[in-house]
């Protein structure tokens, strides 16, 4: 890929270009100095593969449930190859994602119950709203 501009980055990393500069103020994503033109007004911030790749990167990490901080976190550790501690950070990750998933298996399976009991009968109070109203 050729350089961009930070929307065409944007666009690579299926985000807004307030989501760039939101990582960039973070630290997440470095700001390249502007090129061509003159002064602070002139010239354009151009991005590369570099950039797009660490932008998916954040992206994917997000979805598997990291924050901002330990996505930073796995950034450093992979410029220092510190593997023991990515490792552990992706352990913990794990657990937390296996402590939510139980939680929404068990409220899946409450609102499974409530929906058949709601469709075994036309008559009454509906159980869904009389569960969810609760004493």
């Amino acid at each position: 890929m050729k350089e961009t501009t930070i929307a065409g980055l944007a666009r690579a990393g299926g985000v807004g270009v307030e989501t760039v500069r939101y990582y960039q103020r973070r630290g997440l994503l470095g700001t390249p100095q502007r090129t061509g033109g003159v002064g602070a007004a002139g010239g354009v911030r151009r991005y590369g593969d570099d950039d797009v790749r660490r932008l998916r990167f954040i992206r994917s990490a997000q979805t598997a449930g990291f924050t901002l901080d330990e996505i930073g976190e796995l950034l450093e550790l992979d410029a220092s190859e510190d593997r023991h501690r990515a490792h552990a950070l992706a352990r913990e990750r794990i657990v937390a994602l296996d402590a939510k998933i139980a939680e929404l298996s068990a409220a899946r399976q409450s609102l499974r119950r409530l929906a058949d009991a709601c469709g075994a009968t036309a008559s009454g109070p509906c159980p869904i709203i009389a569960a969810f109203e609760g004493d």
